[in-house]
Formats: structure tokens, C-alpha cells, sequence
């Protein structure tokens, strides 16, 4: 199979580096400059899979990635765990005292915060990529300019690095969602041993507790529960859900259950947890 990544932002970006180390170094990607354009890419098949930033250490979840993801029927297939290692750069022969403006991806300028405390003569703007402001200081020679963003950047975009390890907390880790549109992952069953689903429950007392129950009799592990509204009903919500097992069996047993007690079960991805 002849396959295309899509990628939000441009080679350099973390997304890059995932999609390198979830495919192979010679990944042919396919840039894309938001998550909208990210998802249209695969339903169009200019892209074959798709790197996704799901949540963040610091920062938390992405919400709206779980609604395109859940409305645009894609499959997780797999999940990767990047550490960020955020670096400032601009071009050569300047010091931090030379920049009067940093530009990068709000989740990026979110996760350093802290370290701009020390410079409050740096405005601090948002932009659509890290990588991407990198190219474009480049491109035209943008001096007084800095970029956060990870140091193959720097290496590509021919930047010169100021500071290194920005970011407040220095364990800072993104979560990705590997996706496509095929309905199966393609993980083997004996390899599977993680799930992301769908919850939709009725709206009364227990409904929430007693799914966690079913859970827990089937031996899985709840790692991760998101709330997100239902949009054409206030004050409904759906919940997220990842869970780990250790027997495909578990979880197949627990799936039967869900679907009869829960309103709408929708399973999300089955695949491997990379996170052992």
C-alpha cells in the first residue's frame, strides 16, 4: 500500500516527527494547515492515514479533534506518545534581547509561558504551525522574529536555537491518534489491547457509575473520559472513553453489555496501546 500521511503543519512540525516514527523516516506526508483540512485530506483520499494531536500533558484535551473524529466516522488505528522539547529560534547573529515577536501554535506558546515571564519585551502571537513560522523566517529573512518550535525545525529551516527546553514542565508529552477511514484498524486481535469509544447514556441518576462497574467486572481499565456536548441537544453530552485490557475476550464481553445499556455505543478504534 501506497500511503500518504496527512500532517497538521509542515515537515519539521512534531506531527512530522510522529508520522516518522509511526511509519518509517521516508513517509511521504501530505501538509495540511488546520485539523479541518487534516480531515478532508483523508475523506478526498489525498491522504491514506492521518496524524492527529489528540491531548497534551499540560495543556489537556483537544476538544474539537474528538468531535471530528466521532462526525466524520474516521478509525483510530493506532496512538503514538511524542515528548516536546520546545526550542527558540531565529535567524543567525541574534540574541534573545534582538526578538520583539514570537510566533507559534497557541498549545506550543500555552506550554511556555513560564519562560516568556523572564522577557516581557516579547509579544507572543498565535499562528497555525511551529514549524511553519520557522520556514517563513527563513523564507523572508524575518529578523526581530523568533519561533517555538522542536529542533529538526531548526535543523531544516536553518535557524539558529536560543534557548532550548522551554517549555514550563520539561516531562511535556503530546498524545496522537494515528487515523484513516478504512473501518478496521488493521492491528491484529492478539495484538489489540486498547479501545476508544462512544457513550451516550440517559440522563439520570447511576447511568455513569454503573458503566464504570461494567468495566471494572470485565477486568478493563479506564485510562482516559472526555465529556463533549451533543450539539443539537443543551445540555446533553457524549463521553469519551479509552480503556485497556488485558484478553480481547474482556472487552468483547463488556461491548455486548455497553450495547444494551448504553443509548448509543459507538466504538471509536480498536489498537495497541503504546503506552505500557
Amino acid at each position: 500500500m501506497n500511503r500518504k500521511v496527512g500532517i497538521q503543519g509542515v515537515k519539521g512540525s512534531y506531527h512530522h516527527g510522529v508520522a516518522q516514527a509511526y511509519f518509517g523516516s521516508d513517509v511521504v506526508v501530505n501538509e495540511c494547515m488546520s485539523f479541518g483540512a487534516l480531515v478532508q485530506s483523508l475523506e478526498t483520499g489525498e491522504s491514506t492515514d492521518a496524524v492527529m494531536a489528540i491531548e497534551n500533558s499540560i495543556a489537556g484535551s483537544i476538544i474539537p479533534n474528538y468531535a471530528y473524529i466521532d462526525e466524520h466516522d474516521l478509525t483510530i488505528c493506532g496512538e503514538y506518545y511524542l515528548p516536546i522539547h520546545h526550542c527558540l529560534m531565529a535567524l543567525e547573529g541574534q540574541e534573545i534581547a534582538d526578538i520583539k515577536e514570537v510566533y507559534s501554535h497557541p498549545m506550543a506558546l500555552l506550554q511556555c509561558k513560564e519562560f516568556f515571564r523572564a522577557h516581557p519585551h516579547i509579544k507572543l502571537v498565535e499562528d497555525a504551525d511551529t514549524a511553519d513560522v520557522s520556514r517563513r523566517i527563513q523564507e523572508q529573512q524575518l529578523k526581530g522574529i523568533g519561533a517555538i518550535a522542536g529542533e529538526t525545525a531548526a535543523e531544516i529551516y536553518g535557524l539558529q536555537i536560543l534557548a532550548r527546553e522551554i517549555q514550563t514542565i520539561k516531562t511535556n508529552s503530546t498524545r496522537f491518534f494515528i487515523l484513516s477511514t478504512r473501518a478496521e484498524s488493521g492491528v491484529l486481535q492478539e495484538e489489540t489491547n486498547k479501545a476508544s469509544l462512544k457513550l451516550m447514556l440517559d440522563h439520570k441518576r447511576g447511568s455513569l457509575a454503573t458503566v464504570l462497574n461494567v468495566l471494572s467486572d470485565c477486568k478493563l481499565n479506564l485510562t482516559k473520559v472526555q465529556s463533549l456536548p451533543v450539539i443539537d441537544i443543551p445540555w446533553k453530552y457524549a463521553f469519551f472513553a479509552d480503556v485497556t485490557f488485558e484478553a480481547y475476550a474482556d472487552y468483547e464481553k463488556a461491548i455486548s453489555i455497553l450495547k444494551i445499556m448504553a443509548l448509543e455505543l459507538k466504538v471509536l478504534g480498536e489498537y495497541k496501546n503504546q503506552k505500557q
